[in-house]
């Protein structure tokens, strides 16, 4: 991994605990204005999705192909918050990120492993809110008694104009780790793309683990 790409997200974050969410620093960027967190809402779907769009429009990050509806998304939000955290960034009023967790196989053997997302606006980027999030996501795993977080990530085999390696860097940075590479397993643009999972342990693995709290019955934290 590139020294420099890490020293772009090695800034440190101190939560801060407010009414509505937690509160970070972005530090010497953007004249310390914060990175204001909370729990996402249907009436983010917008904001959020015009976030996503480029993604899909533009980059190979993602692996979809067209731009789901709004309605669709909506949809998505839900099924997922039925039982997983759906976390937003926001500086001021403006939404600049997000980062979900949601199911990572439907077998009940898998309940303590979540796959998790995360999305910054383009505009956004290297200012702390991608740490923020997933720090938060961590913290609200652990509560809910996940104990694996894997993610789901392109790794080109030369990086180009629609994928760079800064997600494995950034996953890597966060404490995850390589577990597997899947060659030629995903095509868009007309190229063909590798992907990669990589894993982190929040917890130890009993001999008899607690029970998953779904996230809505979580009170504690976002």
């Amino acid at each position: 991994m590139h020294k420099d790409i890490f020293e772009a997200y090695s800034q440190e974050i101190e939560p801060d605990k407010r009414q509505k969410g937690y509160a970070w620093s972005t530090g010497k960027h953007m004249d310390k204005k914060e990175i204001v967190l909370r729990k996402a809402s249907l009436a983010d779907a917008e904001q959020i999705l015009a976030i996503y769009r480029y993604y899909i429009e533009k980059t190979a990050i993602t692996f979809e192909w067209d731009v789901p509806s709004i309605d669709e998304f909506k949809k998505r939000m839900t099924a997922t918050m039925k039982t997983y955290p759906y976390l937003v960034a926001l500086i001021g009023d403006k939404l600049v990120g997000y980062a979900y967790a949601g199911t990572f196989k439907a077998r009940k053997a898998y309940d303590w492993s979540v796959e998790t997302s995360i999305y910054v606006d383009k505009d956004y980027e290297r200012l702390g809110i991608g740490k923020a999030l997933y720090k938060a996501l961590e913290e609200v795993l652990k509560k809910m008694h996940i104990l694996n977080v894997n993610a789901c990530i392109t790794y080109p085999k030369e990086e180009d104009e629609y994928v760079t390696k800064d997600s494995a860097r950034f996953h890597e940075y966060m404490g995850y780790q390589l577990v597997g590479r899947f060659h030629d397993s995903g095509y868009k643009f007309g190229r063909w793309y590798d992907m990669i999972w990589m894993e982190k342990m929040l917890g130890s693995h009993r001999e008899q683990p607690e029970a998953v709290i779904p996230y809505p019955k979580i009170k504690c934290c976002l």
